[in-house]
């Protein structure tokens, strides 16, 4: 049954629309209807605001849910029509009962991503004339990138911000404990693993603490949801997956931070650096995912990028339309056969 649009949480533009799945579960659209105040910054470097007819979807990390309004007024300027989807148990979407971000494999959220397109217009197989820019943060950036590989010729561009595409203690680190954690998975899928998050990253970015953002503490908690072993597991085959190369179809764009704090206790350090991943395997890691990839470092940033302080984020839009007309562009692969076919 289709879901009608209804107004969202995030006040004047927003709305939402409820994705049924099978099994009983339920995904939410997010879409941003551009009729709030227009985004006072001016922003070197950003498209014109009729130059890119495009759909944008965005996909949230772990322990997380779409909340950044800043990016769909991003985006929104730029001319394309963003959507937001929080996946099944989680954000919008986590029903009681549920296991908050319970999955045993990423491709569960096929179902997810397929509702939504067809909730845009659009469909998961190719033919479409708008171009689709899928935007991915850390866990969602993984998922998306895994789906893009299987999903070839529905995409035009990827732009990941922080993705979770490698483990933090490296390839050699993952590929030691996997063998375990699968185990686990398989024994007790859904046991708790020993919580490794002592609340750095909240107190980096919330505005109760040294942040600056007010967001849901159901949904997003200060010390994240419990990380069970069919969790762990099913990133870890997607890493691994990576790792063996993907073959994107599409140009990548993959934004991180310079650098990495990874230590267990609290350090002003937290505030100028990605707490959560280890950058630079990312960035290594990020060069499996297409042919054409584009790794971009910003100074200082924090593990999602567009929660960092605002110079900061500006250049990351900056960058971004920057690199986005040029990506949407028809390379000069298609460019030649066109000019030859029928020769």
């Amino acid at each position: 049954m289709t879901q009608q649009w209804i107004p969202d949480i995030l006040g004047e533009g927003f709305e939402q629309q409820t994705l049924e799945l099978d099994g009983g579960a339920e995904a939410t659209l997010v879409r941003y209807l551009g009729t709030g105040p227009e985004w006072p910054e001016d922003l070197d470097g950003v498209p014109d605001p009729a130059g890119i007819d495009a759909d944008v979807l965005y996909v949230h990390g772990w322990s997380d849910y779409f909340f950044q309004k800043h990016v769909a007024e991003f985006w929104h300027r730029t001319g394309a029509r963003f959507h937001a989807l929080d996946l099944h148990n989680y954000g919008r979407s986590l029903r009681p009962g549920m296991v908050p971000g319970f999955v045993t494999n990423l491709s569960a959220y096929d179902a997810d991503i397929a509702a939504a397109l067809t909730a845009m217009g659009r469909s998961d197989v190719p033919g479409h004339d708008r171009p689709l820019i899928l935007l991915g943060h850390s866990t969602g950036g993984l998922t998306l990138s895994l789906w893009a590989a299987r999903h070839p010729g529905v995409a035009s561009a990827l732009i990941l911000n922080s993705p979770w595409l490698e483990f933090q203690a490296t390839e050699l680190g993952r590929r030691a404990i996997a063998p375990l954690v699968g185990l686990r998975a398989r024994l007790h899928p859904l046991t708790p693993l020993p919580p490794v998050d002592p609340g750095i990253y909240t107190r980096a970015v919330s505005a109760t603490l040294d942040g600056e953002w007010d967001y849901n503490l159901q949904w997003r908690p200060d010390r994240g949801f419990p990380i069970t072993p069919a969790f762990l597991d099913a990133v870890f085959r997607g890493q691994a997956t990576v790792a063996a190369g993907l073959g994107i179809d599409v140009p990548v764009l993959v934004l991180l931070s310079d650098k990495s704090y990874l230590q267990p206790k609290w350090s002003a350090d937290a505030l100028t650096a990605d707490v959560a991943l280890n950058v630079d395997a990312v960035a290594h890691r990020s060069l499996s995912l297409a042919d054409t990839v584009t790794v971009s470092r910003l100074p200082n940033a924090l593990h999602d990028i567009f929660l960092s302080p605002e110079p900061i984020r500006r250049e990351a839009f900056a960058r971004i339309g920057r690199w986005l007309p040029t990506a949407l562009q028809p390379s000069d692969a298609d460019v030649w056969e066109a000019r030859t076919a029928g020769l």
